[in-house]
């Protein structure tokens, strides 16, 4: 069994400047209720939005947004399906967005997905709002296996960009788990692993009344390099 949470989130007070400082660099958890209210569109915005965001320079991805909503018709998933192949085929030259292929497509697959799911649970963010927190590993290979392109890391981010109280197994995070006994590889992705990093984050959640994205937070600013807080205020991420 890990170590205790108090004597982490202890560590990270001290590393940025007392509780109200770490306090303060905590983020909102959105409701069941506001998860609930997501358009079907919302959802499949911020699927591309990660996607194409993964593996490149997220600030660039930020700046072209306002084109990418136009260029894939406001992200609304029955008008994206029923658009020809030549509307997609274009879309790889459209200067709008960032011309991958492959993530295009993906937009396209998970376009049915959102809304298959939203047809079976009334709406996307309903199926978010009912699965329950302390299951994320069960929800992330959901998203991997029906998804396209949505597994691991962008999985993790998808939700927290949500507002699904997600925890995000960044390096620091990872490295503050195995500094706390959990006996998890350095980049943990085998099933055993997930589920003694559920695990833990369960019991932590039970001894700590914390929502998960604020564990992991305190998690991720309790080890490694010690980034000044208007440097996290500026992330979502770990």
């Amino acid at each position: 069994m890990a170590a205790a949470f108090a004597p982490i989130r202890q560590r990270a007070a001290a590393r940025k400047g007392g509780e109200a400082v770490l306090a303060s660099l905590l983020p909102s958890v959105k409701g069941n209720a506001a998860l609930a209210a997501l358009g079907d569109d919302r959802v499949l915005s911020a699927m591309a939005e990660r996607i194409f965001a993964a593996g490149f320079v997220w600030s660039v991805i930020e700046q072209k947004w306002p084109g990418f909503e136009v260029a894939f018709l406001g992200f609304e998933p029955k008008r994206l399906l029923f658009q020809p192949d030549d509307f997609w085929g274009d879309l790889a030259s459209d200067t709008r967005i960032v011309r991958n292929g492959q993530k295009i497509r993906a937009v396209r697959d998970n376009a049915a997905f959102v809304e298959r799911v939203s047809g079976e649970h009334g709406g996307f963010g309903r199926f978010l709002a009912q699965w329950p927190a302390d299951d994320q590993i069960g929800l992330m290979a959901y998203l991997d296996r029906h998804g396209s392109r949505l597994g691991g890391n962008t999985g993790q981010y998808l939700l927290r960009w949500l507002g699904w109280d997600a925890f995000i197994l960044s390096g620091d995070v990872v490295a503050a788990l195995r500094d706390a006994g959990l006996p998890i590889a350095e980049k943990p992705t085998s099933k055993k692993d997930l589920a003694a990093i559920q695990w833990q984050l369960n019991e932590w959640a039970a001894e700590t009344g914390l929502p998960y994205t604020h564990l992991s937070r305190i998690l991720s600013m309790s080890i490694g390099q010690n980034a000044i807080p208007r440097e996290l205020r500026a992330s979502m991420g770990e």
